[in-house]
C-alpha cells in the first residue's frame, strides 16, 4: 500500500508540473496581472511559491546533516532576493526551486520517509515527512489557484490533491485551522457537514476539520475542493460554483468571514 508521505510527493510532482506546463507560455503582461491572492501579481505569487521551496529545502536539508541549520536572518534575505528579481526571472526561479525541491523529498528512501522528522522552521517540533510535504502541498496547490485562477476565473483545485489536503487536515495538519480560523465571528457553535464526504468542519472553542464529530447543524453542498478553497479565503462570490449551497444554522457568508484567508 502506498503510503501517505509517498502519496503527497508524487501530488508535489504533479503540481509542479502542471503548473510549469501553464505558466510555459506566460507573457510579462500576464506576470504583473493580479492574481487570485488579494495583495500579489502572479509573478509575486511565483516568487512566494520560489522562496517557499528554498526556505523549506534548507529545512529539509538540515534536519537530514546535509546542510547547516538556517540562521535567524536566513529567511529574510532569501525574501530580499527573490523580491529584487523582475517578473520573468521570479517565474523562471520557481520553476528551478521548486524543481530541486521536490527531486530532494522524491529521493528519500521509503524508510526516510516513514522515519525522517523535519520542522520547517516554525512548529515547536519536528514533523513526519508526511506532514512536512502535506504543509507545502497545501501552500503549493492554493497558491497555484491563485495563479490559474487569473486566466480562468473557474479554476479549482485537482480531484486528487483536494483528497490528499482533506486527509491531512484531519490528521496531522489539525493544527492549521487553528491558526487561519476566526470561529467566534460566528454565534453559535456549528458543525458542518462537507457534502457526500466524510468529513466535518466543527465550529466550537476548537475549530476541527474531522471525521469523528456530532451530528451536523449545517451541511456545505458543493465540492470538496470548493470546501477546501473556503477554508483558505478563496471562496470569493466570483470564483464560487453555482452548485455550492450551505444551509442550517450557519451561512455561507458566515463561513467566509471565519476563514478570511491570506
Amino acid at each position: 500500500m502506498t503510503t501517505l508521505a509517498a502519496r503527497t510527493i508524487a501530488a508535489l510532482r504533479a503540481e509542479h508540473d502542471a503548473l510549469a506546463s501553464v505558466s510555459a507560455a506566460f507573457v510579462s503582461d500576464q506576470l504583473a496581472s493580479p492574481s487570485g491572492a488579494s495583495e500579489w501579481t502572479v509573478a509575486q505569487v511565483f516568487s512566494h511559491l520560489g522562496s517557499g521551496a528554498e526556505i523549506a529545502l534548507a529545512a529539509f536539508r538540515a534536519e537530514l546533516g546535509e546542510a547547516e541549520t538556517p540562521g535567524p536572518d536566513f529567511n529574510q534575505g532569501v525574501w530580499d532576493r527573490w523580491n529584487a528579481l523582475t517578473p520573468e526571472e521570479q517565474l523562471a526561479g520557481w520553476r528551478e526551486s521548486d524543481g530541486v525541491f521536490v527531486a530532494a523529498l522524491e529521493a528519500l528512501t521509503p524508510e526516510q520517509r516513514e522515519e525522517v522528522q523535519i520542522n520547517p522552521g516554525f512548529l515547536p517540533q519536528p514533523v513526519p515527512v508526511a506532514s512536512f510535504a502535506g504543509l507545502r502541498l497545501s501552500e503549493v496547490a492554493h497558491h497555484s489557484w491563485d495563479i490559474r485562477v487569473a486566466a480562468d476565473p473557474a479554476a479549482g483545485l485537482t480531484a486528487d490533491t483536494a483528497d490528499l489536503l482533506a486527509e491531512h487536515l484531519s490528521d496531522g495538519l489539525s493544527f492549521l485551522l487553528g491558526f487561519i480560523a476566526k470561529p467566534d465571528v460566528v454565534a453559535d457553535p456549528a458543525v458542518v457537514a462537507i457534502g457526500d464526504t466524510p468529513y466535518r468542519l466543527v465550529l466550537a472553542d476548537e475549530t476541527r476539520f474531522t471525521t469523528d464529530a456530532p451530528t451536523p447543524t449545517a451541511t456545505f453542498e458543493g465540492p470538496l475542493e470548493s470546501a477546501l478553497r473556503l477554508l483558505v479565503g478563496r471562496l470569493t462570490p466570483p470564483h464560487t460554483p453555482e452548485t455550492v449551497k450551505v444551509t442550517g444554522n450557519v451561512t455561507l457568508d458566515d463561513l467566509r468571514s471565519t476563514f478570511p484567508g491570506f
